[in-house]
């Protein structure tokens, strides 16, 4: 059974930083692209970023980046994000995705599995 598993998220203050896990099992992370996702209170879920472990291809959406780290851990099969700098708009609940074509774009339908999210929340 494939099955996605997010933690790590909490309350922190502006500036402060979290790193969020995604445990993947049944299946192998070098297999597919994994993403992260968010989806603010009253927005849509957007992507915020992307890796090809078998590759080490990368991506960011713009807001993010200098700010946000993915990488992943293949011996434990785990995707994470390293957030730094957290302003309040990074507040959201945040889901890892797999997506078995390695697309590893941000685009919902691209993403076969999903997690249940983990809660951030930045307080100003």
């Amino acid at each position: 059974e494939v099955q996605l598993v997010e933690s790590g998220g909490g309350l922190v203050q502006t500036g402060g930083s979290l790193r969020l896990s995604c445990a993947a099992s049944g299946f192998t992370i070098d297999d597919y692209a994994i993403g992260w996702f968010r989806r603010a209170p009253g927005k849509e879920r957007e992507g915020v970023s992307a890796i090809r472990s078998g590759d080490g291809i990368t991506s960011y959406r713009d807001s993010v980046k200098g700010r946000f780290t993915i990488s992943s851990d293949n011996a434990k099969n785990t995707v994470y994000l390293q957030m730094s700098r957290l302003v309040p708009e990074d507040t959201a609940v945040y889901y890892c995705a797999a997506d078995r074509d390695l697309v590893g774009g941000y685009l919902n339908d691209d993403y076969d599995y999903w997690g249940q999210g983990t809660q951030v929340t930045v307080s100003s």
